[in-house]
């Protein structure tokens, strides 16, 4: 994902912006949250930016993390548009999203094609995959694709539907607005990795097969992520093909010292 940057509520600090490498997040003596290298205070956490995507790591001792509502203990790999809450606070991931300046024109072959998909990633829609041949209204209407059921959520709260291999969001004229890559917006051109939340916890995903994620942090792992990260930075020592002859020659070789053993033993 470009240009992330970490968002901070209530404006403790300012936007940081987030390249290869460590930040720190520290409690600092004021009781203020601080980042970076220079910032004193004990060590709540540390975002890791990797070529694999954005890795939260939690200090040791630390309790009550969480990442959209769930909690993380050691490891999480998180993507643009997830809400870190960490000591009281709330952090923001944020990344660009592409305006309605060239808007691609709806081709009615698109309407055949059900490989674009909205996944749920949080919320009540977790998990479901929702493909967009046809435009997906989002709201309380009973006849939306994606209901949601809150008060705050208009019949018609938003649409998609499917330009090509990007998803357009058009806001229906409610009162709230949807979060796209962790940014409020009503209107969006969505790209494969693109994640759109609707309330705080409908979280969805584009999902396009046939491209990658405009980002590599693609899914909030658990701390079982964890092992997986080490063990996948860990070389693997794989055996030779240039030794498999001389393997195969020294089982023979020990398959005809027993079968002579054998043979002279019993007579």
């Amino acid at each position: 994902m470009e240009n992330l940057r970490l968002h901070f509520g209530n404006r403790q600090q300012p936007d940081r912006a987030l390249v290869t490498g460590v930040h720190r997040i520290v409690r600092e003596a004021s009781g203020l949250l601080g980042v970076g290298d220079n910032a004193q205070g004990a060590l709540l956490a540390q975002f890791c930016m990797d070529r694999r995507g954005l890795w939260l790591q939690v200090a040791a001792g630390i309790r009550g993390v969480h990442v959209n509502g769930r909690p993380v203990q050691r490891m999480a790999l998180v993507r643009a548009g997830d809400t870190v809450y960490l000591d009281g606070a709330e952090i923001l991931v944020q990344a660009s999203h592409q305006g309605l300046d060239a808007v691609p024109p709806a081709d009615p072959a698109d309407n055949s094609d059900p490989r674009i998909v909205l996944r749920g990633v949080g919320g009540k829609h977790h998990g479901r995959a929702f493909t967009l041949s046809q435009p997906c209204l989002v709201g309380r209407a009973p006849d939306a694709a994606i209901r949601i059921d809150d008060t705050d959520f208009a019949d018609r709260h938003a649409q998609l539907e499917r330009r090509g291999d990007r998803v357009l969001l058009r806001g229906s004229g409610s009162a709230a607005a949807s979060m796209v890559n962790g940014v409020a917006v009503r209107d969006a051109l969505l790209a494969a990795g693109d994640q759109v939340a609707f309330g705080s916890q409908h979280r969805f995903l584009v999902e396009v097969p046939w491209q990658e994620a405009s980002g590599e942090a693609t899914g909030l792992a658990d701390d079982g992520a964890q092992e997986g990260a080490e063990s996948d930075a860990v070389p693997v020592n794989k055996p030779s093909m240039r030794r498999w002859p001389w393997l195969l020659l020294a089982a023979l070789f020990l398959a005809a010292m027993l079968s002579a053993l054998l043979l002279f033993g019993a007579g």
